[in-house]
């Protein structure tokens, strides 16, 4: 993973850790309202909370194994992991450009590209000028490696 995208999960969180007195706050409130087993608010205020310490634990577990890329070792030889790949989409005639992020990072809009997806796997350890087949769910698509950079 890139340093942004590990300052970007502490960010998140630090807001997920700043959520945990709002929702104890909501949980208090309806608590004060009386009975417990039909009050709605108090079942969606402690469903929040499970989700929340999920989200929390979740974010913690991927901060504590993540493995942050020193990206002046990555080269542009061949594709791998934080390159930005330009390529042809041989039967559309349509040009594309990736780069190629850990899961985490992923963000098709952006054109950040998970490094599990089909198209990534594909392209992964291949140069500059090389075809390459990636299988996905509608079938298979051949793109041509027209540029990898950093």
């Amino acid at each position: 993973m890139t340093q942004e995208g590990l300052d970007k999960l502490n960010k998140d969180l630090a807001e997920a850790l700043a959520q945990r007195p709002v929702i104890a706050a909501a949980i208090a409130e309806a608590r004060e309202k009386g009975d417990l087993s039909e009050n709605a608010e108090y079942d969606a205020a402690r469903e929040a909370q499970g989700m929340l310490e999920m989200k929390i634990a979740n974010l913690k577990n991927t901060i504590a194994n993540a493995k942050v890329i020193d990206e002046s070792l990555v080269g542009t030889d061949k594709v791998q992991l934080l390159n930005k790949v330009k390529v042809l989409n041989v039967a559309a005639k349509q040009t594309m450009e990736f780069t190629i992020v850990g899961e985490t990072e992923a963000d098709f809009a952006k054109g950040k590209l998970a490094v599990t997806t089909p198209i990534a796997k594909a392209l992964l350890g291949h140069k500059k000028g090389e075809v390459v087949e990636a299988k996905v769910p509608s079938g298979i698509i051949k793109f041509e490696i027209l540029d990898i950079s950093l």
